[in-house]
């Protein structure tokens, strides 16, 4: 209750045209504005959806804040940068941007990471706040290993998710090897690795006990701290 009261305490302080992301413990994004606010939910609220669009698999949703989907050399922008919603215990299909990204991951989650010179798979867990930068063509998946939706925070530059490049998976880059692209050549085998590697590493899929405990202890300060 005393976190609704900070809501509307807010859409009455904050000055016409500025906007204030508030993320809470249980994957809800909250969209405050001058007499207006909204929830962002997606994986959860059909109503929500209809101003998303989709993030490279069925189920995960995206919305530009700055930049666009169609943001390319043809339709520039310095940088786009979106927020994310990753359903609980799922992930993304391993792929690799054209373009360098920087990821702010809100919730329990982890990450694969392609290791170009030890050839092999490095497997990362992520807590609530862990931003990670990965350079362009670096092979990698998201797993949000908890049970509520994942909120990111995703900055690149100069690529929206229609560019061809944005996230080239092992398919599409066999089909390109296969035209004599040298590069998606070399994306192939890791890729392919990736994904039979983030399929059964545990590491992707749990949450421990001593997370679980945390959890309950940020929506409790989300409750402290909205009520101050």
């Amino acid at each position: 209750m005393r976190f609704a009261t900070y809501l509307k305490q807010l859409q009455a302080a904050l000055p016409q045209g500025a906007t204030l992301y508030l993320f809470d413990a249980d994957g809800i994004v909250y969209a405050v504005s001058k007499g207006c606010l909204r929830r962002l939910d997606p994986t959860r609220r059909a109503e929500d959806c209809a101003e998303m669009l989709r993030f490279i698999d069925s189920g995960q949703y995206t919305k530009y804040l700055i930049g666009s989907a169609a943001t390319s050399d043809d339709n520039p922008a310095n940088a786009t940068f979106k927020l994310g919603f990753v359903r609980p215990h799922s992930a993304f299909t391993p792929h690799a941007h054209g373009a360098e990204h920087f990821v702010l991951s809100m919730g329990y989650a982890s990450c694969g990471l392609y290791d170009h010179e030890r050839a092999a798979v490095a497997h990362v867990r992520l807590i609530p706040g862990s931003m990670l930068h990965i350079p362009a063509l670096m092979p990698h998946s998201f797993n949000n290993r908890a049970d509520d939706p994942l909120p990111l925070v995703i900055a690149n530059t100069g690529m929206g998710i229609d560019h061809d490049d944005y996230a080239i998976t092992a398919a599409m880059a066999e089909e390109r090897a296969r035209s004599g692209d040298e590069t998606a050549a070399r994306l192939v085998t890791a890729l392919r690795q990736l994904e039979a590697e983030m399929a059964v590493d545990r590491l992707h899929v749990t949450v421990s006990w001593r997370e679980r405990i945390a959890h309950l202890l940020r929506r409790l300060a989300g409750a402290l701290e909205g009520g101050a």
